[in-house]
Formats: structure tokens, sequence, C-alpha cells
């Protein structure tokens, strides 16, 4: 297997498995990454519109159209209003690729719904995640006597709702044991290029003004896996307080799902496909009153947080990278009727 990297600057020394590095301003990067694949079996084609060069990531088509061998596209996002080059761009993939994977059964439907594709070809694979399941601890349905750790994480930037986190936080001040609230993650590169720490700065005065400023902790060190895990671990409850309405996939979702932790989270479309068995608590968007309502119930109520933490070990196996890849081999297999390499871009 072989890893073709989109980068804005080609690294000296990359990881083992990148085996060519596309840089998004190289003039015949698209040429030059098509080549790259095309010493593979199979290609496997991560799209998102800001990955690739080109308007709207167009550069993409340009390279799909050189390949060779046949190649699965991984839709990451499936709008319901494309503009009409994006929409162009997504139904050329699909039309292209000898398969389509979405992520969630909602980006699926939105496919069918709203674009020109052959349904026969997609197929639904999570997302997928390491394995870090509570259900490895034994405390994880004992009673919480310490205080409480609401826990979020991710690349931090507007939209990601954690003033509205910060504002339920003064709501529960009242608990006791007194609960406290880490936001873990540096902010978003594109973000830092424009507007620096500006959004963290004012997420901490909002703490400070709101009283909360002991009880909400930022961390923007850049954590190793093992490092985010252990913290995972530690959390009693994981918060999304995502302002989108469109999300279809979340990776943090999964891995907050897969670690069997319970989860708060506004009812953007992958929470709710997600979180629909009893795994977690959707809240209205934009709403401090609704998140510090679901806080004080799963740190009050009887037996709450437990079954909210068994449901998400139930579904876990199946969100694992494991089973994912396992997937994603058949797949591949399928389209090939033969083991194969597999290359990804």
């Amino acid at each position: 297997m072989g890893v073709v990297a989109i980068v804005d600057t080609p690294e000296p020394t990359p990881p083992p498995e990148v085996t060519h590095q596309w840089a998004r301003s190289a003039r015949g990067g698209a040429a030059a990454a098509a080549a790259a694949l095309n010493r593979y079996s199979i290609a496997i084609i991560q799209h998102e519109y800001g990955i690739f060069s080109g308007r709207d990531g167009m550069d993409v088509l340009e390279t799909v159209r050189a390949l060779r061998v046949p190649a699965i596209v991984v839709l990451h996002t499936v709008l319901v209003t494309p503009t009409s080059r994006q929409r162009a761009i997504l139904e050329e993939l699909a039309h292209t690729c000898v398969a389509v994977v979405t992520m969630t059964k909602t980006a699926r439907q939105r496919l069918i719904d709203h674009y020109a594709v052959d349904h026969t070809k997609i197929r639904v694979i999570p997302h997928g995640a390491a394995d870090n399941r509570a259900g490895q601890h034994s405390d994880q349905h004992q009673p919480i006597t310490r205080s409480p750790v609401i826990l979020t994480w991710g690349l931090l930037g507007e939209g990601k709702g954690i003033e509205w986190g910060i504002d339920a936080m003064a709501q529960i001040a009242d608990l006791r044991p007194a609960a406290r609230y880490r936001v873990v993650g540096q902010t978003h590169p594109r973000v830092l290029e424009r507007f620096g720490e500006s959004y963290r700065t004012g997420l901490i005065d909002r703490a400070e003004r709101h009283g909360v400023g002991n009880a909400v902790h930022f961390d923007d060190r850049y954590l190793s896996r093992a490092e985010l895990y252990r913290l995972i671990r530690q959390a009693d409850v994981v918060l999304l307080p995502y302002d989108s309405r469109e999300q279809v996939t979340s990776g943090v979702l999964i891995e907050a799902v897969a670690a069997g932790k319970p989860v708060i989270s506004t009812a953007f479309p992958h929470a709710r496909e997600l979180l629909s068995s009893g795994a977690g608590l959707l809240v209205e968007r934009e709403s401090a009153a609704a998140i510090a309502s679901a806080l004080r119930r799963v740190f009050t109520e009887p037996g709450l947080a437990a079954q909210m933490g068994a449901e998400a070990n139930r579904i876990a196996p199946e969100l694992l990278w494991s089973s994912v890849s396992r997937k994603y081999h058949e797949l591949a297999a399928a389209a090939l009727h033969t083991d194969s390499k597999l290359a990804i871009a």
C-alpha cells in the first residue's frame, strides 16, 4: 500500500508509507499524482472540496481522468445545495470511479436524492476509529464521586460551538462535585493564518466573564495519539456543541462512540444517525440551556451515563479500524475480482 499525500509544501522526509507528495501549487501536480497512483492495482480517492487544488478542488478530476487503474472515491462531504461546479465535480467522480463510499447512511441518501449518480455503486463504510473502549476499564459503570470531566477536542475555529459549552458550564456551576470542561486542540492552521488566536482568546475571556474560568481548561498542544486516547479515557462525557446543520461525517464523534463514552451533541446529521440507539443525547444548536440540561441529566440521573456507555460499547466494534479496513479490502477485491495492492490519495 502507498499514500499520495496532498500538501502545501513537500516534506523532506515524509513517513515511509507516503510514496508521492502532490504540492497543491506545483505545475503538473495532478498528472504526476495520477502517474504515482497508476503504479498500483487500485486507487482510493479521499474527496473533500478543500483538499485538492483548483476552484472547489476541481483538479482532482484531472487526476482521475488520467488513471489507468480502477478507483474508489470516498466522499467526506455531500452537500444538499452544492454550487453547479461542486455538483459537476462530485457527479463526474461518481461516474468515473468503480465504487462510491459514504461514511453515513445520511450521506448515501443525500447522494441519491440530490445528485445524478448510480445508486448501485454506493457503499456505506464508517469513518473508523482506534480501539480505545472504556469497557477495558473496570470503573466505567461506577457512580462519579470525583469532579466529572467534559471533553471537546479537535481543531479550534468558528463553528465548533465551544462558546455554548462554556455558557452551559455557568448554568451547572451548582453541581457537586463541580464539573470540569476540557477543550483540547490547536487552532485550525487556516484560522490561525488569518485571525491568529482571537477565537481562543475570546473563549477564555468568555469563561472568565461567566465566572467559570477555573472550570474550563484549554489545551493547545499537539497531542500524540496515545496522549489523546488517555484524555478520552479520563472523560466522563464527550461534548460536540457544533453549530453545523450539514455535517454528515465527524471523526470526533466516531472516536467518542468507539471509546464507549456517553456523548452530548447538537443534532447534526451524523450525530442523529449514530446516536439514535441511545449512545448519546441530542441538543439544540446554539443553546447553552439545552447543553446544561443534558449535562445535568448525565451527571445526576441514576444509571443514565452507564446506559449510554453500554450502548456505545455495543456499536463500537463496527466502527473500529479493523472492521473498516476489512470492508475496504472486500470492496477493492470485488472491484478487481482478486487481491490487490492499494494506493490512497
